[in-house]
């Protein structure tokens, strides 16, 4: 059985590969994170810039060349926040969701396709492993 340190490091390697690899197969013309910000917006929308900075872990300077970019793309729209007249609430457009859901439908058929040439008993694997992997991650969400 391996070691806990040599099954984090081969997760790590085969996770980044997939990754890059379902961006790949993307191709929306949008950088990663680009992506993860507009679906964090669809997700959690509307936020404010400094709730999209904390969603996603980056710092505001870096949300606004972001927004910038998805506004000027037409994917998102800016609207005053009533809250806070200083700042602005962000919303994803019809364009925006197009591109999301064109996105998503590319990498699942991707996913799908490669995942046909398993059998029965590698796809509960995969499955059961997806499961694990997600509670990892809500847990620590929880922090």
């Amino acid at each position: 059985m391996a070691t806990t340190s040599a099954i984090a490091a081969h997760l790590r390697i085969t996770i980044a590969r997939t990754a890059r690899r379902l961006r790949q197969e993307a191709g929306a013309g949008l950088s990663p994170t680009q992506t993860a910000a507009l679906a964090t917006i669809e997700r959690h929308g509307p936020l404010t810039p400094s709730e999209l900075a904390a969603h996603e872990r980056i710092q505001r300077p870096t949300v606004a060349r972001l927004l910038g970019r998805l506004e000027a793309d037409g994917l998102i729209d800016r609207a005053p926040d009533p809250a806070d007249r200083r700042s602005c609430l962000i919303s994803i457009t019809d364009e925006g969701r197009r591109l999301l859901k064109e996105v998503r439908t590319r990498k699942d058929a991707y996913l799908a396709q490669r995942l046909r040439g398993l059998d029965a008993d590698e796809l509960a694997t995969l499955d059961r492993a997806a499961a694990i992997l997600e509670r990892m991650l809500d847990e620590e969400g929880g922090r």
